[in-house]
C-alpha cells in the first residue's frame, strides 16, 4: 500500500517528529519511533538518520542525509525531486541517489526548521513511483549567543546589620540558545565582586548577605556578578552586571557629647528667654535615628530650660528665670541628650543618652533699682484729708554701690493731681479729696531711678482702694407713676417701691420706709416696709374725690443701715383717676395734664374745635388766591415786568450809531432766535413811543396778532430771559399811522426831549419820572 511517510531531519535531536497530518493519525505501526542507528524500511521509502547543525561553515555543500526509495534498483532510472522552504537555496538534493546537501550557513535563532516536500519519479514515465511526502528539518542549535542581564545595572537596599542569609535582591539573565537541546542556555551564576560581605545562589541569581555590615563603617557596596552557560564549562559564554547595594540606616548608634564640660556665662541684667549658649550630640546615624531630645537634669532647672533645634540637632540653653550676681554667680547643670526613636532590637547595646556637665557663670551688671514688691495694694478711706498717708513703696539698690533711689509717679495727669509721692522715702499721699462713689480705684505707676545713674529706672505698680463710708443717703431708683382709682377700698395696695444708695457697706445694704413726720397722721395712705429692702403703698380709706384733691404727694422717709445711718425724704405722686377696678393709665395721664392746665374736657375740645375751623378757613383762602393766579392775564404780568426791568437797568443807547448794542436784523424777524447781548447804552424815547402808541391801541387786530405771536414766543422759548420784550419795539405795522417804535431810529438827544409828561402814567412811573423829570415836585 502506498502510503504518506514522514522524513523528518532532525537537528540537536535524538528522535524524528511526525510531520504530515496522515502520519499523526495513522496506525502504531506508522508512528514515527525514536531515532537509533541502524536502518530503518518505511513501505516505499528508505531512509537513515541525518543531522543539519546551525552556524557550519564549509566551502563545499554539507552533506545532510539521504532519501531513497525502496524501489530504487540503483540503475538511475528513478529521479529524486526536493521541494519546500530553503530547496534549491539552502538545500538541494542529488536527484540520482537522494542524497540532501546544505550550501549555506544556518542560524536557529532567526529560524529553528523548514519545512520541506519529496517525490520519486520514473525517468522513463516520467510517472511517480512514490507519493510526494512532507517533512520537517529543524535545525540543531549550537551555543553561539552569550547570557543578558536586561534589567542592569542593578540597584538594591538592605538595612544595616541584617542577619546573614538576608535576601538582598535577584538579578536574571537571559540566552537565546534552544533552552531544551544541550547546556548551550542553562546559566551559573557566580560572584565575581563583592566577597566576603555577599553570595549569590548559582540557579537562581538571589543575592544574599554574607556577614553582618555596619552603615557607619560604609554604606555602599558595588557588586559584580557573572553568568555563564553551558553551566559554567569550559568555553562557555558569559556576562557581567552590576548591582549597587546602599545600607539603610538604623538607630543602633547612641548619641555622644564631644566635650564633657562646657563653659558659658549670662549677664545679670539679660532677660529671660536669652540664649546662652548651645551644646551638641553626635549621633552617627542619619534622618530620624540621629533625632534627639535635651534636658536639664541637675542643679536650678527652674533657672534654664534647653529646647532643641530640630534642623541642627543642637540643645539650646535659654534663660528661664532672672539671674541676680549678688546672690548667686556661678551655676552648674547637667544636660542629657536621649534619642527621640529607640530601635527595641538595640537596646541590649546599652542606654541611647548621653550627659554633659555646664557650668554658668553671671556676669555683673549695674541693675536698675528693685522694688520689694512687684505690685502694692494699699488702702485708703474716702473723704480723707488732703495729705493723708496711702502707703509707702521701697526699692533699693541691687548692686554692691548702694546707689540712693529717688522715686517718683509717671502716669496721667488726673492721677499726678490725686496723689503724690515722696522722692526720697516713697511715701504716697493724697493730694485731693478721695470719692470712691467715683471711682473706688486707683492704678499708679511709681518709678525708682538710681540718683548716680538717671538710666537705671525701674517701675511698680500701686493699686490703690477707695473704702467706703456712709456719705450717700438712699433715694428712690426712678420715678414712680402711682394712680389710685376714686372707688379704691381700704387697704389696696397700689405702688410697690424700693431704694438705691451709692454706698457699698461691707453688709450690704438694708432700708427702712415709713411716712415722714409730717404726713404721718395722714389716713389716705399707708405704708408698710417689706423687710427687704421694699416697701408696699396701701391706701388708708376708701373712696377719694377728685373735685376735692387730684394729686396726693407722700412723703416716704428712706433710711439705710450705715454708721451712721442717713436717711432721706422722697416724695411719692399718687394720681387720682376716674375709674371702677382697673386703673387706665393712659387716661389717667390725659386727665393730670388737663387738670394741670387748669382746663376741663368741655374746654379743650372747643379749642380744638376752634384751631381746626382756623385751618380750614386758611386753606380755603389759599385755593382762592391760587385760582386767580391761574386765571390772571400772563401778559400784563409781563407788562409789570418790562415796567420794573426799565427801571432798574436804566441803561441809556448810544444812538443810530451804537451799532453793537442789538441786532438789527433780528429785531426785524419774527421767528429767529434771540439771543442776549450785553448792551453798551440805549436811549429809550419814551415820549416818541407814548404819542406813537396812541395811534395804534390795543384794538387794533394787527397789533393784537403781533403780540400775541411774540408773547407765544417767548413762552416756547426758556432760554430768553425777561427783557426780551424788547422785540415789541420792531413793530412797524402794515400800512399803519404810526411810525417806528425803536430808539435806533431817533436822531435826537437826551437835552432836546421833555419827560415831564411822565408824571401823567400814574404811580407805576414815579421813580422813572423822578429820574427824567425836570420838575422836583414829582414825587410830593
Amino acid at each position: 500500500m502506498n502510503s504518506s511517510v514522514l522524513l523528518c531531519l532532525m537537528v540537536m535531536l535524538v528522535q524524528l517528529w511526525p510531520c504530515s497530518p496522515s502520519m499523526q493519525n495513522s496506525s502504531a505501526q506508522n508512528t514515527v519511533q525514536p531515532f537509533t542507528a541502524a536502518r530503518r524500511v518505511k513501505r516505499g521509502w528508505l531512509w537513515e538518520p541525518l543531522f543539519a547543525t546551525e552556524e557550519q561553515i564549509s566551502p563545499d555543500p554539507v552533506y545532510v542525509g539521504q532519501l531513497k526509495s525502496d524501489l530504487d534498483k540503483q540503475d538511475g532510472n528513478l529521479q529524486y525531486i526536493l521541494t519546500g522552504e530553503g530547496a534549491g537555496s539552502l538545500f538541494f538534493i542529488n536527484d540520482s541517489n537522494g542524497k540532501i546537501y546544505v550550501k549555506q550557513k544556518l542560524d536557529r535563532e532567526k529560524k529553528p526548521f523548514y519545512t520541506l516536500r519529496a517525490q520519486a519519479i520514473n525517468r522513463s514515465t516520467g510517472l511517480p513511483v512514490e507519493p510526494e511526502s512532507e517533512f520537517i528539518i529543524k535545525v540543531r542549535d549550537v551555543n553561539d549567543n552569550e547570557p543578558q542581564f536586561l534589567d542592569g545595572p542593578y540597584l538594591a537596599t538592605v538595612p544595616e546589620m541584617s542577619p546573614e542569609g538576608t535576601s538582598v535582591t535577584q538579578v536574571t539573565a537571559t540566552d537565546a540558545d534552544d533552552p531544551s537541546y544541550g547546556n548551550s542556555a542553562r546559566l551559573l551564576y557566580s560572584l565575581i565582586q563583592g566577597q566576603p560581605y555577599f553570595s549569590v545562589e548559582p540557579k537562581t541569581g538571589v543575592i544574599r548577605m554574607a556577614s553582618q555590615m555596619d552603615r557607619e563603617t560604609k554604606d555602599q557596596y558595588l557588586v559584580i556578578i557573572q553568568a555563564k552557560d553551558m553551566v559554567g564549562q569550559p568555553g562557555a559564554f558569559s556576562a557581567t552586571a552590576t548591582v549597587t547595594i546602599n545600607l539603610s540606616d538604623i538607630n543602633d548608634n547612641p548619641p555622644k557629647f564631644q566635650q564633657r564640660l562646657y563653659y558659658m556665662s549670662v549677664s545679670e541684667e539679660a532677660p529671660v528667654g536669652t540664649t546662652i549658649g548651645k551644646v551638641f550630640a553626635e549621633d552617627s546615624d542619619i534622618g530620624e535615628n540621629a533625632a534627639m531630645d535635651y534636658f536639664i537634669e541637675t542643679d536650678s532647672p527652674d533657672v534654664f530650660n534647653i529646647i532643641t533645634n530640630n534642623e541642627t540637632q543642637e540643645g539650646i540653653i535659654l534663660l528661664n528665670k532672672r539671674v541676680d550676681y549678688e546672690s548667686k554667680r556661678r551655676y552648674s547643670i547637667q544636660v542629657k541628650a536621649v534619642n527621640r526613636y529607640i530601635d527595641q532590637r538595640f537596646l541590649k547595646e546599652g542606654p541611647f543618652e548621653d550627659t554633659t556637665i555646664v557650668k554658668i557663670n553671671v556676669e555683673d551688671a549695674d541693675e536698675p533699682p528693685v522694688f520689694t514688691l512687684e505690685n502694692y495694694v494699699m488702702e485708703i478711706v474716702e473723704g480723707a484729708m488732703i495729705g493723708a498717708l496711702v502707703g509707702v513703696v521701697t526699692a533699693r539698690d541691687p548692686d554692691n554701690d548702694d546707689s540712693p533711689i529717688r522715686y517718683s509717679i509717671v502716669h496721667s495727669t488726673h492721677l499726678k493731681r490725686l496723689f503724690s509721692i515722696n522722692e526720697h522715702n516713697g511715701a504716697i499721699i493724697t493730694t485731693e479729696p478721695l470719692d470712691r462713689e467715683i471711682a473706688s480705684w486707683h492704678n499708679v505707676t511709681v518709678t525708682a531711678t538710681e540718683t548716680r545713674n538717671p538710666e537705671k529706672i525701674s517701675e511698680a505698680n500701686v493699686y490703690i482702694q477707695v473704702l467706703d463710708v456712709n456719705d450717700n443717703a438712699p433715694e428712690f431708683p426712678k420715678n414712680y407713676e402711682t394712680f389710685v382709682c376714686e372707688n379704691a377700698v381700704s387697704g389696696q395696695l397700689i405702688q410697690n417701691i424700693s431704694a438705691v444708695d451709692q454706698d457699698d457697706p461691707a453688709e450690704g445694704h438694708h432700708f427702712y420706709f415709713s411716712l415722714a413726720q409730717e404726713d404721718a397722721n395722714s389716713s389716705h395712705f399707708i405704708v408698710k416696709d417689706n423687710q427687704d429692702n421694699t416697701a408696699g403703698i396701701f391706701t388708708g380709706k376708701s373712696g377719694f374725690r377728685r373735685q376735692e384733691q387730684f394729686f396726693f404727694y407722700l412723703p416716704i422717709l428712706i433710711e439705710d443701715n450705715g454708721t451712721p445711718p442717713l436717711t432721706s425724704t422722697n416724695t411719692l405722686t399718687v394720681t387720682l383717676c376716674d375709674c371702677d377696678t382697673e386703673v387706665n393709665t393712659f387716661y389717667c395721664r390725659y386727665g393730670a395734664f388737663m387738670y394741670s392746665l387748669g382746663l376741663s374736657t368741655e374746654a379743650l375740645v372747643a379749642v380744638l374745635a376752634c384751631i381746626l375751623i382756623f385751618l380750614v378757613f386758611f386753606l380755603a383762602i389759599v385755593a382762592i388766591r391760587q385760582q386767580q393766579q391761574e386765571k390772571k392775564p400772563p401778559f400784563s404780568e409781563k407788562m409789570e415786568e418790562f415796567r420794573e426791568n426799565i427801571v432798574s437797568y436804566d441803561d441809556e443807547g448810544g444812538g443810530e450809531e451804537d451799532t453793537e448794542a442789538f441786532d438789527i436784523s433780528a429785531l426785524r424777524t419774527r421767528t429767529v432766535m434771540r439771543t442776549h447781548k450785553p448792551r453798551k447804552k440805549v436811549a429809550s424815547e419814551i415820549q416818541s413811543l407814548y404819542r406813537q402808541s396812541l395811534q395804534v391801541g390795543p384794538d387794533s387786530a394787527i397789533f393784537r396778532q403781533f403780540i400775541s405771536e411774540k408773547l407765544e414766543e417767548a413762552n416756547t422759548d426758556p432760554s430768553v430771559p425777561p427783557y426780551d420784550s424788547l422785540q415789541t419795539y420792531a413793530f412797524e405795522g402794515t400800512g399803519s399811522l404810526a411810525g417806528s417804535l425803536s430808539s435806533l431810529g431817533s436822531n435826537t438827544s437826551d437835552m432836546d426831549q421833555s419827560y415831564d409828561y411822565l408824571a401823567e402814567w400814574g404811580p407805576h412811573f414815579k421813580q422813572l419820572a423822578g429820574m427824567y423829570s425836570s420838575h422836583k415836585t414829582l414825587g410830593d
